[in-house]
């Protein structure tokens, strides 16, 4: 086993200070993100979604983002799912953006609501039949008895539906995370990182303030 203790790397790309943050956090979401894209990360949109059901019991699984703007992070899913399950109890979430290879990570916080017919078909369309096929065929989160039995479920479906891409499953749909809180962390040499949080004002008409966090 390695030491763990002593396995740790120190960050070095530099300071990240107010006077680089951009106006908005969604500007600033858009300059992180075309980073993580031009250095070929893998997976840029992938991001930890975490929940918590009705007792607080915390939940959480990577998942693709599909969308953002200032209204939000959009991701697609099986509404019978676990996280559908503890979202419906409990519509609150966290997101983590983890790109490790630029020393920067980005947290949400915010209430979820469901995106709606015309935004959730917008997720679905473009899928792949295929993936159309396994995501209509599967019933999320429960137990299955094997693999096989999962490839069997999707080759029925497929022989009884014609070709071409699927209707959207009523059971399936997109989420959008409203955030209250979007935190832009930079790595920073012996540990003293930067952390930029815009967080949302309720007080002062939805407006947004910029806090530093000590790290």
């Amino acid at each position: 086993m390695p030491d763990l203790i002593r396995m740790r790397r120190d960050y070095d790309d530099g300071a990240f200070g107010e006077d680089g943050l951009a106006p908005t956090w969604v500007e600033q979401f858009d300059s992180w993100f075309a980073d993580a894209v031009a250095a070929e990360l893998p997976e840029p949109n992938a991001m930890v979604v975490a929940t918590a059901d009705a007792d607080g019991a915390p939940d959480a699984r990577v998942v693709l983002m599909k969308g953002y703007d200032v209204t939000g992070f959009v991701f697609g899913t099986n509404y019978a799912s676990a996280k559908g399950a503890q979202l419906a109890v409990n519509p609150r979430a966290a997101l983590v953006f983890p790109w490790h290879a630029l020393q920067r990570q980005v947290r949400v916080h915010g209430a979820v609501e469901r995106a709606g017919d015309a935004a959730s078909d917008l997720l679905w369309d473009p899928r792949p039949r295929g993936s159309q096929l396994a995501a209509a065929a599967s019933i999320q989160s429960t137990v299955v008895e094997s693999r096989a039995l999962l490839r069997t479920r999707v080759e029925e479906l497929d022989a009884v539906t014609p070709p071409g891409p699927l209707a959207r499953p009523a059971n399936w749909g997109g989420y959008r995370v409203v955030p209250e809180r979007v935190e832009f962390w930079q790595g920073g040499s012996d540990r003293l990182h930067d952390r930029l949080v815009f967080v949302r004002d309720d007080e002062e008409g939805g407006g947004w303030v910029v806090q530093r966090l000590a790290p």
